[in-house]
């Protein structure tokens, strides 16, 4: 399989790694967002939110439960956080296994994206 998630799961590409079990893998992002970007992925290759099968739910689940302990052991759980899945081009994803951003270590606005000039053909 080519895909960049995959591979570092494999060990094939390095990434700094926050939190692994047998289900998930956490590691910060290479181009972070905020303070602290650390991306949390299933085991599993699903490729996007759509893809999510019933029993992929728990899994799903349980990057979140990750993503919680990840923001209280880095300080920041009590004044708050963010959590983001992008699903497709639209959506903003652009590595095609799903993937929850954890942003946090700053205030967060909204909207919590900027229009682009760019219009797709209909």
């Amino acid at each position: 399989m080519d895909c960049l998630f995959c591979k570092i799961i494999a060990n094939e590409i390095p990434a700094e790694r926050l939190y692994e079990d047998e289900y998930a893998l956490a590691f910060k992002d290479i181009n972070p967002q905020a303070p602290f970007h650390a991306l949390i992925i299933p085991k599993k290759h699903i490729s996007t939110l759509n893809d999510v099968a019933p029993e992929d739910c728990e899994v799903v689940g349980h990057l979140h439960r990750i993503a919680a302990l990840l923001a209280k052991q880095e300080g920041f759980a009590e004044k708050g956080y963010r959590t983001v899945f992008n699903c497709n081009s639209h959506g903003g994803q652009t590595v095609y296994h799903i993937h929850l951003h954890l942003l946090g270590g700053k205030p967060m606005g909204w909207p919590p994206y900027q229009e682009t000039l760019k219009v797709d053909p209909i």
